[in-house]
C-alpha cells in the first residue's frame, strides 16, 4: 500500500517497549486492539460512513432554510446568531463527556446512542413549537453529533491503526458528502414536499435512522472497544512509557495548537454553514442557487477529505498544508467582499477548499499521540476545547448582521479568524507527540 512508510512509523509508535516487570495492563493500553474479523470490519466501515453522513445535515439543512425558520419562529438576527452558535456549544459540552461514556459503555454503544439522539432531535425540532423548543430539540441532535465527533478518530485508531489516513479520509469524505447533500437538496426537497420548512428539516431524520442499524451490531463489541479507553485512575508503572492518564494536555503546546486550530476552523465552518446562503441571497442570488453554492462549498470536501489526510499522514510536518488552505480562504473572503455575485461560484470553490482544514485537524489528532489512550484524550481535549473557542464566532456574525444591515463586516471578521488559525495549525503540525512533550517537561 502507498501508506506503508507511515504505517511502519505508526506501528512503532503504538507498540513501545514494555519492561518485563510491567503488568499486562500496560501492554493492552499502549497497543492497538485485535484486528477485527471480516464481518466486523465491513460493519465498521458501513457504520463509520453512515454515521459520518449524519454529522452535519442537522446544521446545513438549517442554513439553507434559515430565513424561512427566522420568519416562522419570529427570530431577530441576534437570536439567529445564537441558533448558529448552538452547534459548537453542544459539541464542546458533550464532547468532554464522550471519553467517560466510552470507557463505561464502549465506543460502539455510545456512537449508536448518538445516532438515536440525532434521529430523535431532527424528528422533533421542526414541530416542537417556538424558539425554545426548536433550540432544545436541536441540542438533542447536536449531543449525538458531539459524542460521535470525538469517538470517530478513536474507533479508527483502535481498529485500523495501520490505515489511519485512509480511514480518516473515508469518513471525512462521507461527512463532506452529507454536508453538501443537505445544503443542495433541502430547498428543492422542501418545495417538492409542499413548501413547509418544517417538513424540509424533519425529513433528514430518515437518514439518521438508517445509521442506527449497523451500530446496533457493534454494541456487542463493547469489551474489545472499551479496553482501549483507560480510566483516569488506572496508572501504569513508573517505568512504562508516558501513560495517557499522566499526560497534562493543558501544558502541551501541541495540544493547545490543535485545540486552537480545530476551534478556529470550526468557527469558519459553522459561520459558512449558517450564514453563507444568506450572504449570497443578500447579493441578489435566489434561495435555490444560494443553497447550491453552499453545496459546492461543502462538496469540495468529498475528494479533498480523502486526499488531504493521506497526504498529511505521509508528511512529517503538516504546516504547508495549513498555509495553503488558509490562503484559499483569504482569497474567497476577499472575493465575497468585493464581488459576491459576480464570482460567486469561484468563491464557493475556494471556500470549500479552505474548509478542508477539518479532515486535516482530525488526521493530526491521530498523529500527535503515540498511543490509543493518548488519542482518546487528545481528541476530546482538542475537539471540546476547540468548539468552546468557536462559540462566539457565529454569534458575532449575527450581531454584526443585525446592526450593520449587510455582510461586509461579517465577511471581514471571517477573514480575520483565518490568520490565527494558520499560526495555530503550523504549531499543531510540527513533528512531535504529546508524549514527547511530557518527557521533555520531566
Amino acid at each position: 500500500m502507498s501508506d506503508e512508510p507511515q504505517t511502519q512509523i505508526q506501528q512503532i509508535r503504538l507498540s513501545p517497549p514494555v519492561p518485563s516487570g510491567a503488568p499486562a495492563l500496560t501492554k493492552s493500553l499502549d497497543s492497538p486492539g485485535p484486528r477485527p474479523g471480516v464481518w466486523l470490519t465491513r460493519l465498521l466501515v458501513v457504520g463509520l460512513v453512515l454515521a459520518a453522513l449524519n454529522l452535519r445535515p442537522a446544521i446545513t439543512s438549517l442554513g439553507a432554510l434559515l430565513e424561512e425558520v427566522r420568519d416562522g419562529l419570529h427570530m431577530s438576527g441576534s437570536v439567529a446568531g445564537v441558533l448558529t452558535s448552538v452547534p459548537p456549544f453542544c459539541f464542546a459540552l458533550f464532547g468532554f463527556a464522550a471519553p467517560r461514556l466510552a470507557r463505561r459503555f464502549g465506543p460502539g454503544a455510545v456512537v449508536c446512542a448518538g445516532m438515536v439522539a440525532i434521529t430523535a432531535g431532527l424528528l422533533i425540532r421542526p414541530f416542537a413549537g417556538g424558539t425554545a423548543g426548536f433550540l432544545a430539540a436541536s441540542a438533542v441532535a447536536l449531543m449525538g453529533i458531539a459524542v460521535s465527533n470525538v469517538l470517530m478518530p478513536v474507533i479508527v485508531k483502535r481498529y485500523f491503526p495501520d490505515r489511519v489516513g485512509t480511514m480518516t479520509g473515508l469518513y471525512s469524505m462521507a461527512l463532506a458528502l452529507g454536508t453538501a447533500a443537505a445544503a443542495a437538496v433541502t430547498v428543492p426537497m422542501t418545495e417538492a414536499l409542499g413548501g413547509s420548512w418544517r417538513t424540509g428539516l424533519g425529513v433528514w431524520a430518515v437518514l439518521a435512522a438508517l445509521a442506527v442499524v449497523p451500530w446496533l451490531g457493534l454494541v456487542r463489541d463493547r469489551s474489545a472497544s472499551s479496553s482501549a479507553l483507560p480510566s483516569p485512575s488506572q496508572a501504569a508503572p513508573v517505568s512504562a512509557p508516558a501513560p495517557a492518564s499522566g499526560l497534562r494536555l493543558g501544558r502541551s503546546r501541541t495540544a493547545w495548537g490543535l485545540a486552537c486550530f480545530f476551534g478556529l476552523q470550526a468557527t469558519g465552518a459553522y459561520i459558512t454553514m449558517g450564514w453563507m446562503p444568506q450572504i449570497f441571497r443578500d447579493a441578489g442570488i435566489s434561495a435555490g442557487t444560494a443553497g447550491l453554492l453552499l453545496a459546492v462549498t461543502m462538496v469540495m470536501g468529498v475528494p479533498l477529505a480523502f486526499v488531504i489526510p493521506r497526504t498529511a499522514a505521509r508528511m512529517k510536518n503538516q504546516g504547508p498544508i495549513v498555509i495553503a488552505l488558509g490562503l484559499c480562504g483569504l482569497s474567497a473572503y476577499a472575493g465575497l467582499y468585493f464581488a459576491p455575485a459576480e464570482g460567486a461560484w469561484v468563491w464557493a470553490v475556494l471556500l470549500g477548499i479552505s474548509n478542508c482544514s477539518f479532515p486535516l485537524a482530525l488526521t493530526m489528532i491521530g498523529m500527535r499521540s503515540r498511543t490509543g489512550p493518548g488519542v482518546v484524550r487528545l481528541s476530546a481535549f482538542a475537539q471540546s476545547t476547540g468548539y468552546l473557542i468557536s462559540i462566539p464566532g457565529p454569534l458575532l456574525v449575527g450581531v454584526l448582521y443585525q446592526h450593520t444591515g449587510g455582510p461586509g463586516l461579517p465577511i471581514a471578521l471571517m477573514a480575520t479568524f483565518l490568520l490565527p488559525q494558520m499560526v495555530a495549525g503550523v504549531v499543531a503540525g510540527r513533528d512531535r507527540t504529546i508524549e514527547d512533550e511530557a518527557r521533555m517537561r520531566d
